[in-house]
C-alpha cells in the first residue's frame, strides 16, 4: 500500500496575493484553481515535484481570520527542500522576504527560515550530498 501527503490546508487572506508570493518566491503553480456556483473557491497549489502541495483556503469567519499567518503559534509551518540554499536566499533578500534565521550549517544539511506574506514561518533545507 503507497501513501503520500496530497495538500496542507493554509489559511490565507486573499487567494491571488498567497498565490503571487508562492508563485514568485517558491515556483509554485496552480494545479486545481476553480469556483462552485455557491462562491466557494478552490485554490490548491503544487510545487516543482508536482506531488505534496497547499490548499489556500480563505478565512471567512473571524476565528480563521485570526489564525492567518498564525496556525502553528509560532513554529514553522512548512519546510521545503532545494539544491542551492545559496540561490535561494539571494532571491529571499531580492525580494524583500523577511529572513527570520539566516543560514545554518550543520553535518550534512544547510538550512534558513523565512517568514511568507502573512507571518507564516517557513524552512528551507539543502541536504548535502553524501561522499561515498
Amino acid at each position: 500500500m503507497e501513501i503520500e501527503l496530497g495538500r496542507t490546508i493554509l489559511l490565507v487572506n486573499d487567494y491571488d496575493e498567497a498565490f503571487d508570493f508562492y508563485q514568485r518566491i517558491l515556483n509554485a503553480k496552480k494545479y486545481i484553481d476553480y469556483t462552485t456556483s455557491e462562491g466557494l473557491r478552490f485554490l490548491h497549489i503544487v510545487f516543482e515535484s508536482n506531488t505534496a502541495g497547499i490548499w489556500f483556503l480563505k478565512a471567512s469567519a473571524e476565528e480563521q481570520q485570526k489564525l492567518v499567518g498564525k496556525q502553528t503559534n509560532g513554529q514553522p509551518t512548512l519546510v521545503f527542500y532545494t539544491d542551492d540554499i545559496t540561490s535561494f536566499n539571494d532571491r529571499l533578500i531580492e525580494n524583500k522576504v523577511t529572513i527570520k534565521r539566516e543560514i545554518v550549517s550543520g553535518n550534512g544539511y544547510h538550512f534558513l527560515h523565512f517568514l511568507d506574506l502573512y507571518g507564516n514561518e517557513l524552512v528551507m533545507v539543502e541536504l548535502k550530498q553524501q561522499e561515498d
